[in-house]
């Protein structure tokens, strides 16, 4: 069963929402048109099909099959904006809106301010324009909320994991998120612009300054030879971190 809910914002129009499960759900409709996307079906070939719902949904036209998406997919739509405000429109979401859904069950703009009396007042305004209210809201982690905006996040696979990758793997995860690369010329890219050494012993091993940053990590094997006689290889892998910053800036054009 799915509680729909309208948000209002003087900048971004209306959001619709749901909550399914206890998980909130965005109209993604209404979050393309906010972050000024205008091919929804484009966006949803980018998303995770496992958070991506159709619920009826009331409309002036009458009840509409809609899709909604949930929080994850809400940010990967997010970083698809190319829209300076697409920011601002994160943060309203996230330091706002959920934030206050945790608190009363919906959100009022300019609430904190206001007295009793007032608040029930605006209550009772958004009531007539049909937006609806409940209390059963999930909590959401306050580490993922706080202070996240769109070139944070870009994938669930980066965002919930700690795992460092090759640089092959690296090139794959860039194409997943729409700029197409192989390993042949994201190595190229590396060496060209200083993250990796070029030439000698040492290379294509990470700068001392970015091992520092932690964008990468070097791993070090033993190998045994044939004569008995043990070598060392190292291997430039790329950490979480890593992977966030070079995905985000291939999506900004490197």
């Amino acid at each position: 069963m799915s509680v729909l809910q309208i948000f209002n914002n003087e900048e971004f129009g209306e959001v619709r929402t749901a909550v399914v499960n206890n998980e909130p759900m965005f109209c993604l409709s209404d979050v393309c048109k906010a972050l000024g996307l205008s091919q929804p079906s484009k966006v949803k070939e980018r998303l995770n099909p496992k958070g991506v719902n159709t619920i009826p949904t009331p409309t002036n036209g009458g009840e509409q099959n809609l899709l909604y998406i949930n929080e994850s997919n809400f940010y990967k739509a997010v970083f698809q904006s190319r829209k300076d405000s697409a920011e601002r429109f994160t943060e309203w979401v996230t330091s706002e809106v959920l934030p206050s859904i945790r608190k009363n069950g919906g959100y009022i703009a300019g609430q904190e301010t206001l007295s009793d009396e007032e608040l029930l007042s605006k209550a009772l305004m958004v009531a007539q324009r049909k937006i609806h209210e409940k209390n059963n809201i999930i909590a959401m982690q306050d580490s993922r909320i706080q202070g996240m905006i769109p070139k944070e996040i870009f994938a669930d696979a980066v965002s919930a994991s700690h795992t460092s990758i090759l640089i092959g793997d690296l090139a794959k995860l860039i194409c997943q998120n729409g700029v197409q690369i192989g390993q042949k010329r994201l190595f190229e890219w590396l060496r060209e612009n200083n993250f990796l050494i070029k030439s000698g012993n040492s290379r294509n091993m990470p700068k001392q300054r970015y091992v520092e940053q932690g964008l990468f990590e070097v791993k070090e094997s033993n190998i045994q030879n044939p004569d008995g006689s043990v070598r060392i290889t190292k291997t430039t892998k790329v950490t979480g971190k890593g992977q966030v910053y070079f995905v985000n800036k291939f999506l900004k054009g490197a």
